[in-house]
């Protein structure tokens, strides 16, 4: 699968986010090693620490599923109804959860602000000296 290809699953994950506080629908798309795409989106609280972003929605459907071996994951999101969307970046405890399960020199995260406007970045540029199993 192609970044293009993955950030349109990342678009229709987006329609999925249930957002009713900050109206800010974030989509992912998580591509496993083998090929397989597993989407997420935001879900959000009215108490709002419970809230969960669509990258960890993602992972944790993929790890539950036994999936371990990550190769990208394409990120979208912008408030609804927003006409210049910009790049919203994974926060850092989403690039803690990545740092938990890919290899930060290879894992690609792409974000995209539409299906033709997106950016790719390792793990490693995005959290230069994270923590994860190999620092134990």
């Amino acid at each position: 699968m192609n970044d293009k290809e993955l950030v349109k699953e990342a678009i229709l994950a987006r329609e999925k986010s249930y957002s009713p506080y900050s109206n800010y629908m974030v989509g992912a798309a998580l591509l496993t090693k083998d090929g397989k795409v597993y989407r997420g989106c935001n879900i959000e609280n009215a108490a709002f620490s419970p809230s969960n972003c669509a990258e960890r929605t993602a992972f944790f459907k993929a790890v539950s599923e036994g999936e371990k071996e990550f190769s990208a994951i394409a990120v979208a999101g912008w408030a609804r109804g927003n006409q210049n969307p910009g790049y919203a970046y994974p926060c850092g405890v989403c690039r803690q959860v990545m740092m938990e399960f890919c290899d930060p020199d290879t894992f690609r995260i792409i974000v995209a602000a539409g299906e033709d406007n997106f950016v790719s970045s390792t793990l490693r540029e995005l959290l230069p000296h994270g923590f994860g199993p190999a620092s134990l």
